[in-house]
């Protein structure tokens, strides 16, 4: 097997495909959150390490700035002041047997757009973006060597649909919670978040010390 190396800054979302059904860029350390064969997976983590060394011709962003992922959460609550999380799955990369709130990375889509994709493709939920307010953000450092994340929670005031299992691979299971008597398994930056929209706090940062 031959591997060739390129460079180009070009959306892929403009290219008409002849094969496959979508085309994405995605960094080596995002490849645990996708479907893919491990030793596709490897493949690309070799190369990426050979390359590390090697010093880009192409200057992006402006000097030593990093771009930064871009997630997108519901804070749902019902009539009674519960909030809606959903347990990952077991085999998930990110926080399994872990409750988390309903949530998604931005594609070629802004915020609001991308939570209300998210709803119906995980949760079975209608959600009218006209219904969506911007209620905290927390920028997030997650470790060493890892790209910052701008957490986006938004809530919604209206919606329709009952929360279901749609992507059993990812979630188990949707369940209301008091928020002063969440779960103990609970993704730390979404008790985080959790605290901070109740005290009506729009701002927050975590992993920068």
């Amino acid at each position: 097997m031959q591997v060739y190396a390129s460079q180009w800054e070009g959306d892929p979302a403009r290219l008409p495909l002849t094969e496959g059904v979508m085309l994405r860029w995605f960094r080596p350390e995002d490849l645990d959150r996708l479907r893919m064969l491990p030793s596709t997976r490897d493949l690309v983590r070799t190369h990426a390490a050979d390359r590390a060394a090697v010093p880009s011709r192409t200057v992006r962003h402006g000097a030593g700035a990093v771009p930064h992922i871009v997630g997108a959460h519901l804070y749902l609550e019902d009539p009674a002041g519960r909030v809606l999380l959903g347990l990952r799955h077991h085999n998930s990369a990110f926080a399994p047997n872990t409750w988390h709130f309903l949530a998604g990375h931005c594609e070629q889509e802004s915020a609001v757009l991308c939570l209300v994709r998210e709803a119906e493709e995980e949760a079975g939920l209608c959600i009218d973006p006209r219904d969506v307010e911007f209620v905290h953000v927390l920028h997030q450092l997650p470790g060493p060597g890892r790209r910052p994340r701008l957490q986006l929670v938004f809530r919604a005031r209206a919606w329709t649909g009952v929360p279901q299992v749609r992507e059993p691979d990812k979630c188990l299971a949707w369940q209301w919670w008091d928020p002063d008597a969440l779960p103990e398994r609970v993704v730390p930056y979404t008790r985080e978040a959790i605290a901070h929209v109740r005290a009506k706090r729009p701002y927050s940062e975590a992993g920068w010390e």
